[in-house]
C-alpha cells in the first residue's frame, strides 16, 4: 500500500469522531484484551442503521459495547438493540457505556449466551439490521440466521472479514480464515442478497436481503 493510500485510509478511518462514551468502552475493550470494531466501520455500521431506518437490530457479539453505541446513534430514537455475548461481564461495560453516550436503558436488550442458542429465539423478519462480530468458525451459521431474522430491505453485517490480511494470502491458513472465505462466496453468491465489502477496519462485509 503506497503512502498516500494509507495516509487516506487514515483519514477515512478518522473522518467521524468518536465520543467519550465510546473512547471509554475502548480502553475497556483493550484492557480486557478484546478488539472492536475501528472508528470507520463504527461510522459505517452508523450510517447503515440511519440508511434503513432501524428500529430493531441484533448485534452478535456486545464486548464493552463500541459497536452498540455507534448503532445505537444511527438508529431510529425509539429503536432497541438486541446484543447477545457470551460474556455477560462485558455486557456490564457495555451497559455503563451506553448509559454515558446518553441512550436509556430501554433502548438496549442484553441477551447473555452462546449466539446460536439465541438466535433461534428471536423473531422472524422481526429486524432490520444484523450486526455479527462473533466467533468466525460460526459465520455461516449466523447467515442463515440473520437471513431468517431480517427483513426485505434489512442489513446483514459482518465485521474483521479480511483477518488481518489472511483472507487474500494464498498461503495455507487456519480454518476460521477458511470459514471466512465461505462466508464471503455464500453472500456473493446468493440470490437473496445484494451484497458489498467496505475496506474500513478489518473488513466489513455487508449485503442487503432482497
Amino acid at each position: 500500500m503506497t503512502g498516500n493510500r494509507q495516509t487516506s485510509w487514515a483519514f477515512a478511518d478518522a473522518f467521524v469522531a468518536e465520543d467519550d462514551a465510546v473512547r471509554w468502552a475502548r480502553d475497556r475493550a483493550r484492557e480486557a484484551g478484546l478488539r472492536s470494531v475501528s472508528p470507520g466501520a463504527g461510522a459505517a455500521l452508523r450510517l447503515l442503521a440511519a440508511t434503513v431506518g432501524a428500529k430493531a437490530v441484533a448485534e452478535i457479539g456486545t464486548g464493552t459495547g463500541v459497536s452498540g453505541i455507534h448503532l445505537l446513534h444511527g438508529m431510529r430514537p425509539d429503536g432497541v438493540l438486541t446484543t447477545v455475548d457470551p460474556e455477560p461481564e462485558q455486557q456490564q461495560f457495555a451497559r455503563q457505556a451506553f448509559r454515558a453516550a446518553g441512550f436509556a436503558s430501554n433502548r438496549a436488550r442484553f441477551i447473555p449466551g452462546r449466539a446460536l442458542d439465541v438466535l433461534p429465539r428471536l423473531a422472524d423478519s422481526g429486524y432490520d439490521l444484523v450486526f455479527c462480530d462473533g466467533d468466525r468458525m460460526e459465520s455461516l451459521d449466523y447467515l442463515a440466521e440473520s437471513l431468517r431474522l431480517l427483513r426485505p430491505g434489512g442489513v446483514v453485517c459482518f465485521e474483521g472479514v479480511f483477518a488481518d490480511g489472511r483472507t487474500v494470502d494464498s498461503g495455507p491458513q487456519p480454518v476460521e480464515v477458511v470459514r471466512v472465505r465461505e462466508l464471503l462466496r455464500a453472500v456473493r453468491e446468493s440470490p437473496e442478497l445484494v451484497p458489498s465489502l467496505l475496506p474500513v477496519g478489518d473488513g466489513l462485509l455487508c449485503a442487503v436481503k432482497r
